[in-house]
């Protein structure tokens, strides 16, 4: 019984190495005090000394008080060395260690001294005496009150040398002690107080930088604990020559989850993949965002290999309240310092082999490679020559015909645009548009190449209609669709006559916006395409809810459809839901004679591709209208009217 009671005694005075933050944050209290703590106990001692000059021995009067101005000189020195850098938990733990053990020598040492002067003069240099050591260990255990083992050790010390005061004191001596007595205890009761708020300070403080740096939702790191602990990688691996790859892992398919079943089963898909991040134990997981989420992994792993495991880890099906999901994941790698050889830059190259990966590879992994160096310098000197170009003179736009099969009349031109750099020459659309989305600038080049397209149209014949792309930033902001349809407003041009297409993968970023911005250009009259359609998600929902009067099927089904039965079947499934849906239907990428018959023997009219035309500038669409369509004629006839 006895043992643990002296044991909680002792934790009192000794410093336990349970706790590093509130360690760090008793140090970061402390370098912030004890240099004035030092210059008070010097100067009390100094003046203490002065008043003594004369009435003791020279060597007690001037020999402490040098020592102990010597001893607190080169403490001061030493805080001030460590308040320039940051402490580690270990250093730390070693302060306050010193600070207590310093303050054993430094509080009995002055006391002791205080003793040896007391008796040499008169009743008021002894008052002096009492003075000095109970306002300077008052003073002392404010200075030290968020360290709670020094303040103990300086208030026992002062018991100590109280009881013997009051032992060989006058009356009035032992009176003023019985008096500091009780304030030393109530001053002991209220730092004992002042101790345990600091203590729940500390404890609020780190929880909240933990909240910090928690994602609320998956309760990973979130963005900016992730890059915290990215640049921490760089430069432990800069440093000891290590290596480590850096992971962006975005989800494919969670628009749709999130639109058909409810934000709370989103949410729910959220948490399940970060736990099965967590769970898999592939790397240090975070989650930067929306369906974002980043990984760190250690040195030497094979990157193609994380990547496998991820994306067949998370396209396992999820099964929620709402129903059963299903959504796959795309990965973007960068390895330091191969890719790059810092935190931001690693980062960047991730981010575009997650591009790569969601372009070319939906599904996959990919890792940043040497090739990919190259199509990023490429990128930037595009980017660049976007931000310096006159949209308006080096960009022009090329109309091919949309045309019935059946009648052979042309039902509308769909514009492309084309760019000749004066610097780079010409750059192909499919260079040009990502940059341009990727660095937001497409909003002006749509708006230059509309102004175009509606000028171009007014020498149309009036049945003829404008076919005209989107893209998702271009319906991303409200302000963006006003600008649009003001332009056709201002056009003069029947609205009724303009088709705006947009893709599936631009709309199911975020479907409620594309859903408000499409229904207010519909209000406006004009007409809206889903573009390449049946390559996206093509779920029945999306049709329901989004504003949509025509589908436009991909030509990757027209090329396969002649060798494959299920392209065509796909074909005439999506032919038979647009007459269901009384929706218009167009096929692209229609090349050959045999593909038009094919197609149109299976219920097509509307068909777009090189078998009809090329697209073609402006000034040669009058000759175009005016010749007899090569394609609707016999095989025999065409070739002796092109000849």
């Amino acid at each position: 019984m006895l043992v643990p009671r002296l044991r909680r005694l002792l934790d009192l005075y000794t410093v336990r190495e349970n706790d590093p933050v509130l360690a760090a944050a008793q140090f970061q209290a402390l370098a912030r005090q004890v240099l004035m703590l030092y210059v008070v106990l010097g100067l009390n001692a100094v003046v203490l000394a002065y008043a003594h000059y004369g009435l003791a021995p020279d060597w007690i009067v001037l020999g402490p008080p040098i020592l102990l101005l010597l001893g607190i000189g080169g403490r001061s020195l030493a805080w001030i060395r460590l308040a320039r850098r940051t402490s580690q938990e270990k250093e730390a733990f070693a302060q306050l260690r010193s600070v207590s053990l310093f303050t054993v020598i430094v509080g009995g040492f002055a006391s002791f001294w205080s003793a040896m002067l007391y008796g040499y003069g008169n009743d008021a240099s002894d008052m002096h005496v009492i003075f000095f050591l109970t306002v300077t260990v008052m003073f002392c255990m404010q200075c030290i009150a968020q360290l709670r083992s020094a303040a103990y050790i300086l208030a026992t010390i002062a018991v100590c040398f109280c009881i013997y005061f009051f032992m060989i004191g006058e009356p009035l001596v032992r009176v003023s002690i019985v008096n500091y007595f009780l304030v030393l205890i109530g001053s002991m009761v209220m730092q004992n107080f002042a101790y345990r708020d600091f203590c729940r300070l500390v404890d609020l403080t780190e929880e909240n930088s933990r909240l910090a740096l928690t994602d609320a939702l998956t309760g990973l790191p979130n963005r900016r604990a992730f890059v915290a602990r990215l640049e921490e990688a760089v430069t432990h691996a800069t440093v000891t020559g290590g290596r480590f790859g850096v992971g962006l892992i975005d989800l494919d398919g969670f628009k749709p989850v999130n639109d058909s079943l409810g934000h709370g089963a989103g949410d729910a898909v959220l948490r399940e993949v970060a736990r099965r991040l967590e769970g898999a134990g592939l790397g240090w997981a975070a989650r930067l965002g929306g369906d974002e989420f980043g990984l760190i992994v250690a040195e030497e792993t094979d990157l193609d290999a994380v990547g496998r495991r991820i994306c067949a880890l998370l396209g396992q099906p999820y099964l929620l309240r709402e129903g059963p999901a299903q959504i796959g994941a795309s990965v973007g790698f960068a390895r330091f310092p191969e890719a790059a050889a810092s935190a931001e830059t690693l980062v960047d190259r991730a981010d575009f082999a997650l591009y790569h990966a969601k372009s070319c590879r939906r599904g996959a992994a990919v890792c940043f490679a040497p090739e990919h160096e190259a199509v990023l310098r490429r990128d930037a000197a595009i980017e660049q020559a976007l931000r310096r170009a006159d949209l308006a003179v080096e960009f022009r736009l090329l109309y091919q015909p949309i045309v019935d099969a059946v009648s052979g009349r042309v039902e509308a031109y769909e514009a492309l645009a084309r760019w000749q750099s004066p610097t780079l020459g010409f750059v192909s659309p499919a260079e040009f548009i990502p940059v341009a989305e990727r660095s937001r600038l497409i909003r002006d080049l749509s708006r230059v190449l509309l102004g175009q397209a509606l000028d171009t149209m007014r020498d149309w014949p009036a049945e003829r209609r404008l076919s005209f792309n989107l893209s998702a930033h271009d319906i991303a902001a409200p302000e963006s669709v006003d600008h649009l349809a003001a332009m056709v407003v201002a056009s003069g041009i029947d609205p009724r006559r303009i088709v705006f297409e947009v893709t599936e993968s631009g709309l199911m970023r975020d479907l409620g916006d594309a859903t408000r911005a499409l229904t207010s250009l519909r209000a406006l009259g004009v007409g809206i395409a889903l573009d390449d359609f049946g390559t996206g998600y093509s779920s029945l929902s999306y049709l329901q809810r989004l504003p949509v009067d025509r589908l436009k099927i991909d030509r990757s089904f027209v090329i396969r459809c002649a060798e494959d039965e299920t392209s065509l079947n796909i074909v005439r499934s999506i032919l038979d839901l647009c007459r269901h849906l009384t929706l218009d239907c167009v096929v692209e990428g229609v090349e050959t004679a045999d593909q038009l018959l094919l197609l149109r023997s299976v219920g097509c009219r509307a068909m777009q591709g090189y078998l009809f035309h090329k697209p073609m500038p402006a000034a040669a669409i009058p000759a175009f209208e005016a010749a007899p369509p090569l394609w609707a004629l016999p095989r025999g006839s065409r070739a002796a009217a092109a000849a």
